[in-house]
C-alpha cells in the first residue's frame, strides 16, 4: 500500500540562515548524501574481522533551475558571501506542487562553492539554466553529546 502524498512535481526550496535569504524553487538538486569510510580490525587473537563506520563525508548538492527573478536574491547572496566570508546555516526543503514542505534536510555549514548559467540563445526554444553548487557540513544529527 501507498502511503504519503504523490504530486505530479516536486520543487527544491533553499532558505538560509531561517529565512534571511529565500532564494525560491529549483527544478533539480542532486549530490545530497552522505557516505562512511568503512574501518576493519580484529581485536585480540581472533580471526574475526568487526567493523565500524568512519567520519561521514557528505556531497557537494547541486541545484539547478531555469533563470528566473530569484536568481537576483541568489546573486546578492554571493556578492556577501565573498565580503564576509562567514559560515551559514539553511535547508533544503522538498516541496510538493502546492509549495508545501514534504521532508527538510537541514544544512549545517554551508557555503557556495560553484555558480554558473548556462548558455544565452536568443534563437533557442530553452530557458537559461541557473546553477548553484553547496558544500555543507552535513544534514544529520549525529553530533557527539556528554552524557
Amino acid at each position: 500500500m501507498l502511503t504519503g502524498q504523490v504530486s505530479m512535481s516536486h520543487h527544491f526550496v533553499i532558505q538560509i540562515d531561517h529565512g534571511q535569504y529565500d532564494f525560491g524553487r529549483w527544478a533539480k538538486a542532486s549530490g545530497l548524501s552522505v557516505s562512511w569510510a568503512k574501518h576493519g580490525y580484529r581485536p585480540g587473537n581472533t580471526n574475526v574481522e568487526r567493523f565500524q563506520p568512519g567520519v561521514p563525508s557528505y556531497g557537494t548538492i547541486s541545484l539547478s533551475r531555469a533563470a528566473c527573478t530569484d536568481s537576483s536574491t541568489v546573486q546578492k547572496w554571493l556578492a556577501t558571501i565573498v565580503r564576509r566570508r562567514q559560515l551559514l546555516s539553511g535547508a533544503v526543503y522538498l516541496v510538493d506542487f502546492l509549495g508545501l514542505p514534504m521532508i527538510t534536510w537541514k544544512l549545517k555549514e554551508f557555503y557556495p562553492i560553484g555558480w554558473k548559467i548556462g548558455e544565452f540563445d536568443s534563437g533557442g526554444a530553452r530557458p537559461v539554466i541557473e546553477t548553484l553548487e553547496l558544500a555543507h557540513g552535513g544534514f544529520l544529527d549525529d553530533e557527539v553529546r556528554k552524557p
